[in-house]
């Protein structure tokens, strides 16, 4: 079975929240609502350091539905509605949704909410509508530092795709050209090691989702 996922290269977001603003206009997300919010992590001084400028670091952290292996939501879901796909992604069948919210109580992220108008949880669906058609999800897509790539986690990060643009696309820069030509994570960032690589906090639920850090403090929890 697939299991799909996101991989973001921290050293590359710049926290312009494109990926939200992507989310939000495909999904139909209510202003205040958000399936993806990207914190700001630091400035905090550098370990050795002074404690004054430049001797601190930060990053952007773009938090989502983490499409966990074993997640806690779908344990606690009564109707069956938060459930586990074929493809690996955690969705939410709106029709069994009773809005008790206890999926959102479960969540070690806090990625989940109800929607006020129609009594249902909503959250991150990993775009299945656009993956469904072989298209990568908006919030990779729109990334603007090409700092996020999506994939199956079971054939690696390095296979992880990310759409390109020139010299690759031949100087074409229209959405229909770069969203069909694509560059893998191996190919595109910069290389990194095993102790670059984190995850956010693992309550037992085995989030998918990876981030990538090189030469800074990891303050994401867990790994």
């Amino acid at each position: 079975m697939a299991r799909y996922a996101i991989v973001t290269d921290l050293n590359r977001c710049v926290g312009c929240q494109a990926c939200s603003a992507a989310c939000k206009t495909i999904n139909g997300v209510m202003p205040g609502d958000f399936w993806i919010k990207t914190l700001r992590i630091g400035p905090t001084p550098k370990e050795g350091g002074s404690g004054d400028w430049p001797d601190v670091e930060m990053y952007f952290l773009p938090i989502q539905c983490q499409h966990c292996e074993d997640p806690e939501c779908v344990k606690v879901c009564p109707t069956q509605a938060s459930h586990v796909t074929e493809d690996g992604t955690v969705q939410i069948d709106k029709d069994k949704c009773i809005g008790c919210q206890f999926c959102a109580m479960a969540c070690p992220y806090g990625v989940r909410y109800l929607n006020e108008e129609e009594r249902v949880v909503e959250k991150c669906t990993l775009c299945e509508q656009k993956i469904a058609q072989d298209e990568l999800p908006p919030c990779v897509a729109q990334c603007s530092a090409r700092a996020r790539f999506f994939g199956d986690i079971e054939k690696g990060v390095g296979t992880f795709e990310a759409p390109w643009v020139v010299p690759v696309t031949g100087g074409d820069v229209s959405y229909e050209k770069q969203s069909k030509t694509r560059i893998t994570l191996e190919e595109c960032v910069q290389p990194f090691s095993e102790s670059d690589v984190h995850h956010l906090p693992n309550a037992g639920n085995d989030p998918s989702f990876v981030y990538i850090l090189r030469n800074r403090t990891w303050q994401g929890g867990g790994e």
